[in-house]
């Protein structure tokens, strides 16, 4: 095995939630050109057309399947078609995810549970239902971000928790995972990219804002995301477990 061969994933089933969009879809593109098929979960069913798309083109399987993370009956779901159609699941990508931005003082119960409900909880959940079939070798990364470990000047009180838990649900799922199941878990905590998200910014905010603390003085471009990706799903990561990479052009440092 050559050094690039650690970072194939031939023969492999993945699962990618929140596929129907942004990093989702260059998240699936990248698996399925690393040699994956893969399982496109997302509550946008319709738009995962374009995402199934793009694995074919790769030339591997995909399978659409709706599904809302914060309902385990969902997360069951998915699983159960993954195994029906492929016969096992090796990765799971754990993209699904919203944010607000909502004042501190003015974000109702329902709107802060809502947050934690899909990024912390749903990722939570698709782990669980994913744990119980994964074979030893096999890999999850949840995606947090950067505001997990830092602040952004914007209120964004309900999606910076929900990361930072998602950081302490990898360490913790680790530590139980991967010595007895054989399954590592780690989290990439992606700096600013372009997707749905970014778009709902205030205009001059990145530009004003967030490139200034970024050391690279630019956005990230998706590719670079992908890549640290499948360093984490794949045996080129095969010693790495529990973990929280940073993707952000250095604005942690700063």
């Amino acid at each position: 095995m050559t050094i690039l061969d650690r970072f194939r994933l031939d023969g492999r089933v993945a699962v990618v939630t929140g596929a129907s969009s942004g990093l989702g879809v260059h998240f699936a593109r990248a698996l399925a050109e690393a040699g994956a098929d893969v399982v496109l979960a997302a509550r946008r069913v319709d738009r995962l057309d374009a995402t199934a798309a793009l694995v074919q083109a790769a030339g591997r399987r995909s399978l659409a399947v709706r599904c809302d993370v914060a309902n385990t009956s969902d997360c069951d779901g998915v699983v159960e078609a993954a195994i029906a159609e492929f016969g096992n699941v090796d990765v799971l990508v754990n993209n699904a995810g919203v944010a607000s931005a909502v004042p501190a003082s003015r974000e109702t119960p329902d709107e802060f549970r809502r947050v934690l409900d899909v990024n912390l909880n749903g990722s939570y959940w698709m782990a669980q239902a994913c744990g119980r079939v994964m074979r030893p070798g096999s890999s999850i990364v949840n995606i947090a971000s950067v505001l997990g470990l830092t602040t952004a000047q914007l209120p964004q009180a309900a999606y910076c928790s929900s990361k930072a838990a998602v950081i302490g649900l990898t360490r913790d799922l680790a530590q139980q995972w991967t010595g007895r199941k054989g399954i590592r878990v780690n989290a990439l905590a992606p700096g600013f990219f372009a997707s749905e998200m970014t778009d709902e910014f205030p205009e001059g905010y990145l530009e004003e804002t967030i490139i200034p603390r970024t050391v690279s003085g630019r956005m990230g471009d998706p590719e670079e995301l992908s890549a640290a990706l499948l360093f984490l799903a794949s045996d080129a990561g095969g010693y790495v477990t529990g973990i929280t990479l940073p993707v952000d052009g250095g604005l942690t440092t700063r």
